[in-house]
């Protein structure tokens, strides 16, 4: 039995090595953690606690990465963590009378589009930085991507880091680079306050978790150093990764397991 856990916690924290290298750099690394916890006979809201717990130690290293290299916009944190917060609260309330099914299955028509705004050649340099920010971006777009992102980070949920990626870079003009980094400040929050939920209703096994966050830590240290080395390149690699996994996850759910 002890030679089993073991095994189980050994291939859980290459998978959560995995998840933390993934999420650094482009986010969706729960689409890996979660379902191997369940497939480990975790019960939902369990595996969901310990997944968070592992994941916000994890993004907390990637976000010190990244602030150390300059590379988080802050601005665009600044003027989005309330729209965010509010967003999530929403989210998380409508989640409560409605079925989150039909969103599962709209977001599967809408990843390839998704996919498409990655690919599509824009005059925006992927590697540019930019500091500097109209009005216009700082008190009409920022609040009009963050709010609606974290409504769906509340209410539904996988993507979201590839969501505000793809959004801060298509619509503010942003490096991919800088809006992987600065969508960290985003889910770092995000994790933080649900993980206090999981803790506060004792959903995560320490036992489990504390390797796992260690494997976690190391994922999104090599991760986040990789994004910074590389750039846009890599960031875009790993982000459509993201997207087709999250497509495949969301296709075998909803339209296959489903039926």
């Amino acid at each position: 039995m002890r030679f089993m856990m073991l095994t189980i916690t050994i291939i859980l924290s290459v998978v959560s090595f995995l998840a933390g290298f993934v999420d650094s750099i482009a986010g969706g690394g729960g689409l890996l953690l979660v379902p191997s916890l369940l497939l480990a006979g975790l019960p939902p809201q369990t595996a969901l606690g310990t997944n968070k717990f592992a994941a916000t130690i994890g993004t907390s290293t990637a976000l010190l990465n990244f602030v150390r290299s300059r590379k988080v916009v802050w601005k665009i944190a600044v003027y989005g963590i309330a729209p965010a917060l509010l967003g999530g609260f929403f989210g998380s309330k409508v989640i409560l009378s409605l079925d989150n099914k039909i969103v599962g299955k709209m977001i599967v028509f809408l990843l390839p589009l998704a996919a498409l705004a990655v690919l599509y050649p824009k005059k925006t340099n992927p590697d540019a930085k930019k500091d500097h920010f109209s009005r216009l971006d700082l008190f009409l777009k920022i609040p009009m991507i963050c709010f609606p992102i974290g409504f769906y980070d509340g209410f539904f949920g996988p993507g979201t880091g590839s969501f505000f990626i793809i959004s801060f870079y298509l619509f503010l003009g942003i490096g991919l680079l800088q809006a992987s980094a600065t969508t960290k400040v985003f889910n770092f929050l995000s994790n933080l306050g649900a993980l206090v939920m999981f803790l506060f209703e004792s959903k995560v096994i320490f036992l489990l978790g504390i390797p796992l966050a260690l494997a976690n830590i190391a994922g999104n240290v090599v991760g986040s150093h990789l994004a910074i080395k590389k750039g846009a390149k890599v960031v875009r690699a790993f982000l459509l990764l993201s997207l087709c996994v999250l497509f495949a996850s969301l296709v075998w759910q909803y339209f296959i397991k489903g039926q």
